[in-house]
């Protein structure tokens, strides 16, 4: 357990302590921009080859147990993870800073919902096998994705702000990190004809093709049958 832990913290420590903070503007001047994307990436390839190896030999403590009740409905949340997923990409978004016009264009589809698309659905991601899992490897592992994904939230917001002030004014009067916040307040609309008719349906495919090989694939069975 404790080679896992030390992953977990060198995963989040890689993207909390220099991805969308000052560290990560020096290196950029140091390396350049596709040099830092370069380096970063082939950190974050080691440092997730060293997580998920951690976590397949952890010794770990079942804590609870999820129902079966609560296993279909996390099946259900993991439905909504992969529409996330797939909408992210479909438009540009916050998670696309530093692309040069990434966030030219006024808010549309998902990003109206919420700015991070993207790190949503890992935050489902990471809580549904928290929840449906139960046991101290998956916290530690699971956990850090969802530390990071909910720390990279107002990390790249800061990053926006300080690239593009004028951008991140207009993008944060208009949207919410929490979805749906700012079309509750008022700030923003649901508009359902922006987002691709493509975009559900690749998502239903792709959740149900992994909820079918998902005993071959990870040996676990999400819900019995």
């Amino acid at each position: 357990m404790g080679l896992l832990v030390l992953a977990a913290v060198i995963w989040v420590g890689l993207h909390l302590g220099i991805a969308g903070t000052r560290v990560r503007d020096a290196l950029v001047q140091r390396l350049g921009e596709r040099g830092f994307q370069l380096a970063f990436s082939l950190a974050s390839v080691a440092a997730i080859v060293f997580l998920v190896q951690a976590w397949k030999g952890a010794d770990t403590t079942l804590l609870w147990v999820a129902p079966g009740w609560l296993r279909w409905v996390l099946v259900a949340v993991m439905l909504v993870a992969f529409l996330f997923f797939v909408a992210s990409v479909s438009v540009p978004n916050p998670t696309m800073a530093g692309r040069p016009g990434a966030m030219a264009q006024p808010p549309r589809g998902m990003v109206r919902v919420t700015r991070h698309p993207m790190l949503w659905s890992f935050v489902l991601w990471a809580a549904v096998h928290i929840i449906g899992n139960g046991d101290t490897a998956a916290l530690v592992f699971f956990g850090a994705f969802l530390v990071t994904a909910l720390a990279g939230m107002p990390s790249i917001d800061a990053k926006l702000a300080r690239r593009d002030p004028v951008t991140w004014q207009t993008l944060s009067a208009q949207t919410s990190v929490v979805p749906f916040a700012a079309i509750l307040a008022g700030r923003n609309q649901f508009v359902l004809r922006e987002i691709a008719w493509w975009v559900p349906v690749v998502a239903a495919v792709a959740w149900a093709v992994v909820l079918h090989l998902h005993a071959q694939l990870f040996g676990v069975t999400p819900v019995s049958m």
